[in-house]
């Protein structure tokens, strides 16, 4: 979810203090021009990536709701996983007022968490609940798009958590993901199993729909974003930093580990019916360093390298890039150390493995957000505004 405000404007660290940027004459333009122009061409093969991932999410939907089966339900299942593994990654090019959060921008439809499970279907004990059980209620891309977080934050109509429920059903194993059974999908097996047909094929063609709009709005030769940023020199790179900080920070070690570690409720953990949290928090984690060091392995296995963030800082504080960068690695390590489920990882005494991972991984996130401050001071970045997404 973005950050709910609240938190947003308490977080990020004193690290992203509202100020004005002052920039050293010390770092070149050419060295900027080549960092920034890199992370263009990367943030455009992380979304097409991820896009090309969701469409083939579209694609198993498509033949499940088709014909209805136990393996096409886990056909689905496996493929929202896949796809998750690149959107997670696309988390840092966020809060800097991209065109991914910006006032129009789609983030809210995407990834906007947690859900009331309650307003797309039925529930436990509440049979008739939800969008999908309400006949008056006509299931449109346009319509769900303005049931999204109408009336609360947690009215969630669109995006990965909608889809996830739709797929997993609700979460009520404590080893293991929700269990929702494809029959759900049957018509005479489940009341109103037409409608949640027509449900998850139409969010999750949103869902495309809203990738594809990042596609464009970071391809290259046109204008759009992506030609403004290209431009923007040291703005830019001020704007990398930012997106950065406040993922590490405010976003991955608060709202989504320092909530549900102090909760100790499995309702705070980012994606709770697939149980896919750990991998959320993983991908998230490797997409900072994914822009500190200008690098990203593609969906078809090829690496993408140039200039990066970390070449900017070394060739002025080479320690001080060093210590960065394996701080951030340290970060990436303790979150892939991290054991599924997630909602078992955060209950028990302070003592308790699971939860010093977790506390692990939060400290190691809160050091490096330190230390990308200092990096933006070596480069001439004195102080840091954070665009509310």
């Amino acid at each position: 979810m973005m950050l709910k405000r609240s938190f947003l404007q308490l977080s990020a660290l004193a690290l992203l203090s509202p100020a004005a940027l002052s920039v050293s004459a010390q770092t070149s333009g050419a060295e900027i021009e080549a960092v920034v122009r890199h992370h263009a061409v990367l943030v455009e093969a992380t979304y097409l990536d991820t896009l090309q991932a969701a469409q083939a999410l579209q694609a198993a939907v498509g033949a499940f709701v088709a014909t209805p089966s136990a393996e096409g339900l886990e056909a689905c299942r496996q493929a929202w996983r896949a796809a998750r593994e690149f959107y997670g990654q696309t988390e840092a090019f966020r809060f800097h007022g991209g065109p991914i959060d910006d006032d129009k921008g789609p983030e809210g439809r995407l990834n906007a968490w947690p859900l009331d499970e309650a307003y797309v279907d039925a529930v436990a004990g509440k049979p008739r609940a939800g969008l999908i059980n309400n006949p008056k209620f006509r299931i449109t891309k346009a319509s769900l798009s303005r049931a999204n977080e109408r009336g609360g934050e947690e009215n969630i109509s669109t995006g990965w958590h909608a889809i996830e429920f739709l797929l997993w059903g609700q979460d009520r194993s404590e080893t293991g993901p929700g269990d929702r059974s494809f029959e759900d999908y049957v018509d005479g097996k489940a009341p109103n199993a037409d409608r949640r047909r027509q449900y998850l094929s139409v969010v999750t063609e949103l869902l495309v729909d809203d990738l594809s709009f990042l596609v464009k709005a970071w391809a290259p030769q046109q204008r759009n974003f992506r030609a403004r940023f290209e431009k923007g020199g040291r703005e830019s790179v001020r704007r990398m930093i930012v997106g950065l900080g406040s993922l590490s920070r405010g976003e991955l070690a608060g709202e989504r580990m320092e909530v549900a570690l102090n909760s100790q409720d499995q309702e705070d953990e980012h994606s709770c019916f697939s149980d896919n949290t750990h991998r959320d928090i993983v991908t998230n984690a490797l997409g900072i360093e994914n822009v500190w060091l200008g690098r990203y392995t593609r969906r078809d296995g090829t690496r993408l390298e140039g200039p990066g963030l970390r070449d900017l800082v070394a060739a002025r504080k080479p320690e001080l890039a060093e210590r960065t960068s394996a701080q951030i690695a340290a970060s990436v390590a303790a979150a892939e150390a991290l054991q599924a489920p997630f909602d078992r990882e955060i209950i028990g005494a302070k003592d308790a493995p699971g939860r010093l991972r977790v506390k692990k991984t939060i400290d190691s996130l809160v050091a490096q957000s330190k230390l990308l401050v200092d990096a933006a001071a070596a480069i001439g970045i004195a102080k840091l505004t954070l665009v509310q997404p």
